[in-house]
């Protein structure tokens, strides 16, 4: 199995994804107009409003956390001190560049999925459902591949992830606390049960506590950090942006130069902020906007994209080159390594920390995850009672089977069926550009007349019959 992995990979992140995640980031910044930087105030302000009170939805705020608990994750700690150690410092600088330009794409993709979202029976009464298969669907007219993206969100962000997640946790429990895989994994089951029976609604108030608590956490540590090493702070953004066009890679000891940094920025940075991967758009379609118009939850997630990458990814970027112990290719990495630097900076404690950190990180996204899967079965029609109890009940064997897998293969598998579905969600919002570009268009003129943007359907007939009316009036 790990050789048919390994093809797939190096055909999809060697050949497509390396440079068509960047490519289509470029396309819609230029689309776009750098708005992930001239209009960031946007996303600021559209994050904090207030929730309209819509029942069927959740608040902006929610959907910010929700996708940022599937955003912010293992990826984000573990992932980071692997694109060190096989891509160098410079792998960094790439995730900033995958961050940047995934801005936009994050923007794009989660205001189609708002677009075209529809209204459907949930656990609690009505809820609002959407995302890629939806817009491929009613947007372009091509429900089979619909149909497809979906059975790929399920069995990779559904399942794998949720392994890859369950792993780290593992991981780090048994380094920092001696407890066993098989309990960890056990215990962890359980409280996933605890909140994915509850529904999307209770996976949204859970992380609108968790996720904003743990991040804020992190990131005071990271100041305290930085603020002790003041001095050293220059020479790692040095190293950074020099070893990210390959100019002391072959010295550091790590192959391959630029095209390591590159390919391990690349592929570190779409595993962690899921820009263009096209899970976050489905928690997306679940809230309802403030204003009223699809667009404004693009920039949400936007936002989130910034958060998780070039904030608490640097994070992790800061404790490990700080620490005096890294070295390109050295044995360290994953989770040990994170947990090893910041031993240095803060003493025993460190490992503890990373522990914490990695288990309500890896948690928040293994709840978040399912979210998006749920999303994936209410499209394929199987959101019956019968069909969630079986989408849960796997969701939680892959969360005890991941506890005790190696991270190599789970980390190879992940990236395998993460990668053919930002395939398949690349070539849909591309192809949906014109749409994008004219909601944008439409949100700023009523912002530039002075008005409170709002979308009616009925007012936009170019958009096509895949709009709910009854949403969008």
């Amino acid at each position: 199995m790990d050789r048919v992995v390994d093809f797939i990979n190096s055909i999809i992140w060697g050949y497509v994804l390396i440079y068509g995640l960047i490519a289509v980031g470029i396309w819609f910044s230029i689309r776009l107009r750098l708005q992930q930087v001239l209009r960031f105030g946007e996303m600021i302000r559209c994050t904090l409003a207030p929730s309209t009170g819509d029942g069927n939805g959740i608040s902006p705020f929610q959907a910010l956390c929700t996708s940022l608990a599937s955003r912010v994750g293992t990826g984000n700690i573990a992932g980071v001190a692997v694109a060190l150690v096989l891509g160098g410092p410079g792998a960094i600088f790439w995730m900033w560049v995958v961050a940047f330009v995934g801005m936009a794409t994050a923007y794009a993709e989660s205001a189609l999925a708002q677009l075209y979202k529809v209204r459907q029976p949930g656990d609690a009464g009505a809820v609002y459902r959407g995302g890629p298969a939806y817009y491929i669907a009613r947007g372009l007219g091509m429900p089979w591949l619909g149909a497809l993206f979906s059975v790929c969100l399920i069995l990779s962000v559904g399942l794998v992830v949720n392994a890859l997640q369950s792993n780290s946790i593992a991981q780090a429990m048994e380094g920092a606390f001696g407890l066993s895989r098989l309990g960890t994994g056990l215990a962890l089951a359980a409280l996933t049960a605890l909140v994915i029976f509850g529904g999307i609604r209770k996976i949204a108030t859970v992380a609108e506590y968790i996720v904003p608590f743990m991040a804020g956490i992190y990131l005071l540590v990271t100041l305290y950090v930085m603020a002790v090493n003041f001095a050293e702070i220059p020479g790692v953004f040095a190293q950074i942006f020099t070893h990210a066009f390959g100019l002391q890679e072959a010295a550091g000891g790590v192959a391959g130069g630029m095209a390591a940094a590159m390919l391990n920025g690349v592929k570190r940075g779409l595993f962690s902020n899921e820009a263009g991967m096209g899970s976050a758009p489905n928690i997306a379609a679940a809230a309802t906007p403030n204003p009223h118009h699809p667009a404004s939850q693009g920039f949400v997630q936007a936002f989130a994209v910034f958060i998780d990458t070039i904030i608490v990814c640097t994070c992790t970027a800061m404790f490990i080159l700080l620490s005096g112990i890294y070295t390109p290719g050295g044995e360290l990495t994953g989770t040990q390594l994170t947990q090893a630097a910041l031993a240095e900076h803060i003493g025993s404690f460190g490992p503890t920390f990373i522990a914490i950190a990695i288990f309500f990180f890896a948690f928040t996204t293994i709840i978040g995850c399912y979210a998006y899967s749920e999303m994936a079965m209410a499209y394929l029609g199987l959101a019956t009672r019968r069909g969630l109890l079986v989408l849960r009940c796997l969701v939680l064997v892959m969360v005890v089977w991941g506890a005790l897998q190696t991270i190599a293969t789970v980390f190879n598998l992940a990236d395998a069926s993460l990668g053919l579905m930002a395939v398949v969600n690349l070539i849909a919002i591309v192809a949906m550009t014109g749409t994008v570009t004219r909601l944008t268009k439409d949100y700023f003129a009523q912002r530039k007349a002075g008005q409170q943007p709002r979308f009616i359907a009925a007012d936009h007939p170019g958009f096509g019959p895949g709009i709910d009316p009854n949403i969008w009036r």
